[in-house]
């Protein structure tokens, strides 16, 4: 495969971590780096099956004799990263996105009210317990009493800065604009 600008290392480092679905080797669509493959394809030989039956059938996998397939550069741990990764092709290795919004019926403090819960993100931590973005211009503040239902000696027991995370409403000083959260259980 030629690539603009990128050489022969650049290639080696960034194979294992390409997918390419429906390729010319199945392989190509494992985490399986490509300097592994032989193994796989002699892993296959030995069972008398291909390296797409392999890959689809556990029990074949099962079978793998591992202590034949170590040589000085491929110990043990490496051979069960192959296989563990045989197990999941096209598996795509990011976290999925969770999705956020934040109550679209609370524009401004005066829509607040008691009681109401919300979502909100950690948006600062401090000493005394966390501020909570709720989606208006104020933040509002889980005290250190408030961020659990056991006792607690430091915030970041409990969140951490941009957390997603559901409080309460305790109380709203329209005066002095300021917002009292808990995140306690009921």
């Amino acid at each position: 495969m030629k690539v603009p600008r990128m050489g022969a290392k650049a290639f080696e480092q960034c194979a294992g971590f390409l997918r390419i679905a429906g390729g010319e080797n199945p392989l190509d669509n494992t985490a399986v780096h490509p300097e592994s493959y032989g193994i796989v394809q002699q892993m296959a030989k030995d069972l008398s099956c291909t390296v797409p039956q392999l890959i689809a059938d556990k029990s074949l996998r099962t079978r793998i004799e591992m202590e034949k397939y170590i040589t000085p550069t491929v110990g043990l741990p490496t051979l069960k990263d192959i296989l563990q990764e045989l197990d999941k092709p096209g598996r795509d290795p990011r976290d999925t996105i969770q999705v956020f919004e934040f109550d679209r019926n609370v524009r401004t403090i005066n829509d607040l009210r008691e009681g109401m819960t919300l979502p909100g993100i950690v948006s600062n931590i401090t000493n005394f317990g966390a501020f909570v973005d709720i989606g208006i211009k104020e933040n509002g503040l889980v005290h250190l009493s408030q961020l659990a239902n056991r006792f607690i000696t430091d915030p970041t027991e409990v969140v951490s800065i941009h957390q997603h995370v559901t409080v309460k409403v305790l109380s709203i000083d329209l005066e002095r604009k300021r917002i009292q959260l808990t995140m306690k259980e009921e």
